[in-house]
């Protein structure tokens, strides 16, 4: 059995609404120009916890926990495609009433951003991707091999519900100082997991991903000229940092900033540090976003 959602942060509130015939849950603080974050594979709203709070002084900020994952519904039947995903996102911004947002994916949430914005370029603003799922990582490609074959898509997810320190260890690895880590995060992280249909849904998705990786390379064109800001941490083993380079030529107006010392979550190493770089680049006026600028934090 699963637990309770762990107690939205200060400020915030916990919501619910339904769209494309789902229950979706998420986090919503602030007011001001719209901005949405988008978790990673097995993340939720949880994930942004430590930013939210800073984050809605200067927007209305929604978190949802994306359909499959966290503490939304998730229909056995769900479409894994990374295009669904990126449809799901847009029919929850219609239920929300967004019209147009500044919108931030994280890791899979990142590739989802992607899609959404060349599914519906008019309602994105800017985009900022942090270490963002993409077809020029060169990591991890020995797991999505594995969990490709029909045994291990199978025997992953009971076996994970009850591999606690399994889950603990694959964490650990997406922080550049693990002691960073508590047992509260842990807990927070494992609780939804528990919850069948969650893993097997994660799995569907990373059997899919080389063709979902094909796919967002086609629709790049489609986005080029959304201003954008990548942000990567220097110690990330799930994302490759170099291939933020090859991500970056397919945008005109882009950014690159690199948070030496994190890993594949920096706004859950360093949130004051990761507000301070995403708040600036919302801030600036769209003709001072420099084409292919570097900024090294």
């Amino acid at each position: 059995m699963y637990g309770e959602p762990p107690s939205a942060p200060s400020g915030c509130s916990e919501e619910w609404l339904r769209a494309n015939g789902l229950r979706i849950r998420f986090w919503h603080a602030g007011s001001g120009p719209a901005l949405v974050l988008v978790h990673g594979l097995l993340g939720y709203s949880f994930s942004w916890r430590d930013v939210i709070p800073a984050l809605a002084q200067n927007a209305e900020v929604f978190s949802p926990d994306m359909p499959g994952a966290g503490f939304s519904e998730c229909d056995p039947g769900l479409d894994c495609h990374l295009s669904s995903a990126g449809s799901r996102l847009l029919g929850f911004m219609d239920a929300a009433g967004i019209t147009r947002c500044d919108l931030v994916g994280s890791s899979y949430g990142g590739a989802t951003a992607m899609m959404f914005a060349g599914l519906a370029p008019a309602r994105v603003r800017r985009l900022v991707l942090v270490s963002p799922a993409n077809p020029w990582s060169r990591f991890g490609r020995f797991r999505l091999a594995l969990f490709q074959t029909p045994v291990a898509a199978k025997l992953f997810p009971p076996l994970a519900r009850q591999l606690r320190r399994g889950h603990d260890f694959f964490l650990r690895r997406l922080y550049g100082d693990p002691s960073l880590l508590t047992r509260e995060v842990f807990d927070a992280y494992s609780s939804p997991m528990r919850k069948k249909g969650i893993l097997e849904h994660a799995v569907k998705i990373v059997r899919n991903w080389n063709g979902d990786m094909q796919e967002l390379t086609e629709i790049m064109p489609r986005i080029a000229m959304i201003p954008t800001l990548l942000v990567w941490g220097s110690k990330d083993r799930a994302v490759d940092p170099a291939s933020a380079a090859m991500l970056s030529r397919n945008f005109k107006m882009v950014r690159t900033a690199v948070m030496q010392g994190a890993g594949h979550l920096p706004y859950e190493e360093r949130p004051e540090e990761f507000v301070s770089i995403v708040t600036d680049f919302l801030t600036k006026k769209l003709a001072q976003t420099s084409s292919n600028a570097r900024e090294v934090t």
